[in-house]
């Protein structure tokens, strides 16, 4: 086996996860000091990984966000509570009637500085909330990335990058049992407004024929750059074209930004 099919074997992710027993990590060590492009895989591997685990949100606690939205619920929610007058001499009347006027003019500001400052707590209850989510959905999605990449399964097919960018790259990770298809797609650029990377199933006999398996939408919104696409049974290569938005019917391959045979 040489170096090329050694790294598009899949072992390389199963030793920097340490699946592998003793002896197949001896084999993975040596082989990587023969062949310095397996080390070079080995090293990038461990990059993507550090890079999913550094992208996760801070963990934000519900019960510390509870307990400071009870003392602020507490501090503003007590209002004075305006008590009858005694009936006084006439001369004091009017003295106490602006005292009266002033003390309620004096509330009126309070109640308004409470409400601005209820406004002001259920935004950051919103915005706390959303992060909450965010960073659920974002553990979520860089657990679903791990279990691929773990899955001995999965047949590991690298796509690499065409005149139209030489240095993008690209990997299929395919279950050919459940027929289901992952795409890591951390290795190409950011698409340009109005356009969107499209991935193809490629048969390349008797003639050349793509079928459409999906579009990788929310590409800057997806931290992981883990895309499952629909599933396949029988493809022969895989590849990836940017295209208008959408998608497109078939593929523009002025704009075929990686490429792998299985």
């Amino acid at each position: 086996m040489d170096s090329k099919e050694y790294i598009e074997s899949g072992i390389l992710e199963l030793y920097v996860y340490g699946l592998l027993d003793e002896e197949q990590n001896k084999e993975v060590h040596e082989m990587s000091k023969k062949h310095q492009e397996i080390e070079e895989e080995i090293v990038a591997i461990e990059k993507s990984i550090l890079a999913l685990s550094t992208s996760f949100c801070p963990f934000l606690s519900v019960q510390n966000f509870e307990k400071i939205k009870a003392k602020l619920e507490i501090k503003h929610s007590k209002v004075v509570e305006l008590k009858p007058k005694k009936l006084i001499p006439n001369y004091i009347g009017w003295a106490a009637a602006a005292v009266l006027l002033l003390f309620i003019g004096y509330q009126y500001n309070q109640q308004l500085t409470i409400k601005d400052e209820v406004v002001t707590l259920e935004n950051a209850n919103e915005k706390l909330n959303e992060a909450v989510v965010n960073s659920e959905s974002e553990a979520k999605q860089n657990k679903e990335a791990l279990n691929v990449i773990r899955d001995a399964k999965n047949t590991v097919i690298s796509l690499a990058g065409q005149a139209v960018s030489p240095s993008s790259f690209a990997k299929v990770y395919w279950n050919k049992q459940t027929q289901t298809v992952y795409i890591d797609a951390s290795g190409l650029p950011e698409p340009p407004e109005g356009k969107e990377y499209q991935v193809w199933s490629l048969k390349l006999k008797p003639s050349l024929t793509p079928t459409s398996i999906g579009l990788l939408s929310d590409f800057t919104k997806n931290s992981a750059k883990l895309f499952e696409v629909s599933g396949t049974s029988d493809a022969e290569a895989f590849g990836i074209t940017l295209e208008p938005k959408g998608g497109s019917k078939s593929p523009t391959m002025e704009q075929l930004y990686t490429l792998g045979a299985v």
